[in-house]
């Protein structure tokens, strides 16, 4: 089946752009378009796509704002942010509020195609040096104290693999285990953590020097 995608921007030649390139791709499919974040919302909860490719600057309700009404709505929500907008405060807020990947508009059509399928398939996208500032901020935040459970052994080997930007295919393969197993670890990870998403959990492990173990086991 392919992706199902929400386009959600105020500029309707842009849209008609991104749609355009989507459609290239035979495994993406563009359900629907809104053009500001609270006809994203309407339409989400009316077409339940796989994706929501969320720009940031729109009347009525911004970007942001409608990133955590879905997450509100829908836990398991994908969203990837297409924005002009490189301030750091903008991407910060983004990712704090449960966006999936933060991707610039002048992102080459390839990678956005791919970035689409990565993000519907669980994985976050971030462009290096902007994942680089994410980290950066992070470590000056507080590390979660309030963990309601310990991470076990298993959790923390997924845990250290995340500190690389590894996908759940490459966890997988490293651990010796199913990718639905390596995605099983992530939740009660960030259940655990009480985080969003794998790119906030990445950050607390290199925040916390938690790195891929040298050999891993070969047990789930």
């Amino acid at each position: 089946m392919p992706v199902s995608v929400l386009l959600v921007d105020d500029h309707a030649l842009f849209r008609r752009g991104v749609r355009t390139i989507l459609e290239t791709a035979e495994d993406l499919l563009v359900v629907g378009e809104a053009s500001n974040g609270k006809q994203a919302v309407e339409l989400y909860a009316e077409l339940r796509p796989d994706l929501v490719l969320m720009d940031i600057r729109m009347p009525v309700m911004g970007g942001l704002e409608a990133v955590r009404k879905l997450r509100a709505m829908d836990p398991q929500v994908r969203i990837l942010i297409l924005t002009v907008s490189e301030e750091d405060d903008d991407l910060f807020e983004a990712i704090r509020a449960g966006a999936n990947g933060y991707l610039l508009k002048n992102v080459d059509p390839d990678e956005l195609i791919s970035s689409i399928q990565k993000v519907a398939a669980g994985e976050a996208v971030i462009p290096g040096l902007l994942a680089a500032r994410i980290v950066a901020e992070l470590h000056k935040e507080a590390t979660p104290e309030d963990v309601l459970e310990p991470l076990t052994s298993r959790e923390l080997e997924v845990l250290g693999y995340l500190s690389t930007g590894a996908s759940n295919r490459e966890i997988a393969k490293q651990l010796f285990i199913s990718e639905h197993t390596v995605r099983n670890h992530i939740q009660n990870i960030l259940g655990k953590l009480h985080l969003t998403n794998r790119v906030q959990a990445a950050a607390y492990a290199i925040r916390q020097g938690i790195r891929p173990p040298d050999t891993p086991p070969s047990d789930e």
